[in-house]
């Protein structure tokens, strides 16, 4: 059964969708994808993280193949965030948090953003890094990965390295929704917990 939390979660993240839906839904589905895993369904585990002073850390951090087709009109960059809503005892993870990624980018081949890279801007994630950190769950009830691809009317290169998730969201849907630059929302989840 999927967690209250989790739903909590979902709706928080809602909020840009919200922001944005009727413009995407005019331009028809804006989707995410990846070949890692299919959505809902469990993630490898070498996209799990690999802290060994984490002994939940079980994976090679290599980061999902993600792409995404239906873009909104209007798109100027991307910015993605990914989050374990029931980490940290419910607080949330947020284990990946870029920005800046030019419109013409269509997604990410496997562990091409383990590392630093000239597509995307780094922003600051739960464990202080720019780059995908992958899961550490521990043992028990899988965890919900979720990925939010969100398209913005924002140019690739306005934003400043470091941005927290909610120091982004802050720029992208200001406080007057009338000026959000949000476009559209893609979303993806992917499961995951360290195997027995």
């Amino acid at each position: 059964m999927v967690s209250t939390r989790y739903f909590r979660s979902a709706l928080a993240a809602g909020a840009i969708s919200l922001a944005c839906a009727s413009s995407a839904m005019a331009q028809g589905p804006f989707t995410l994808t990846s070949t890692s895993f299919k959505d809902g369904q469990m993630m490898p585990r070498k996209t799990a993280n690999s802290n060994p002073a984490n002994p939940n850390c079980v994976g090679e951090n290599v980061s999902p193949q993600l792409s995404w087709t239906g873009v909104p009109e209007g798109t100027k960059s991307f910015a993605i965030l990914m989050e374990d809503p029931e980490g940290r005892g419910g607080a949330g993870v947020h284990h990946w948090v870029a920005y800046g990624i030019p419109a013409s980018v269509t997604g990410f081949a496997e562990g091409e953003v383990s590392k630093p890279s000239d597509k995307y801007v780094g922003g600051k994630s739960t464990q202080g890094v720019g780059n995908y950190s992958g899961p550490c769950t521990p043992p028990g009830t899988p965890h919900h990965y979720t990925f939010v691809l969100i398209a913005t009317d924002i140019d690739p290169k306005e934003l400043p390295a470091g941005l927290t998730r909610e120091e982004l969201q802050a720029k992208i849907v200001p406080p007057a929704p009338a000026m959000s630059h949000a476009k559209g929302t893609a979303g993806l989840v992917g499961l995951f917990v360290k195997p027995n």
